[in-house]
């Protein structure tokens, strides 16, 4: 396994969520990054944030360790779960709840709600 790979996967199983993202939690540098995270910082989930933007052999790095094309993708508890279209359509759905109830990640169930009643 090469040096990225070990150290994605460090970080993905040391910490129960990790968004990797273009920018940071505080300041997303793309709409999709800055939705993924918004919904997280909104439903009060604690999560690790990695810039890919800061090191691009994280960038290309994350893309080859999920198979996954793009960025933002999330991970809940070392499994990786997708990216912006996916964790919006779990959120709407209430899948995200129960995926976070299921790995005991703590989040606001009424903030969930109010997700979706908004975009009901």
């Amino acid at each position: 396994m090469s040096d990225i790979a070990t150290q994605i996967k460090d970080t993905v199983t040391s910490n129960d969520v990790v968004l990797f993202m273009k920018g940071t939690k505080e300041m997303p540098q793309c709409g999709f990054s800055s939705r993924v995270a918004g919904v997280l910082n909104y439903m009060g989930v604690q999560f690790a944030d990695v810039n890919v933007l800061a090191d691009e052999t994280m960038r290309q790095g994350i893309k080859d360790f999920s198979d996954w094309p793009t960025v933002p993708q999330l991970y809940v508890k070392g499994e990786f779960v997708g990216g912006c279209d996916i964790v919006t359509e779990m959120t709407l759905s209430g899948e995200l709840d129960t995926l976070f109830e299921n790995k005991g990640v703590s989040f606001d169930k009424e903030a969930a709600d109010k997700i979706r009643e908004a975009n009901g």
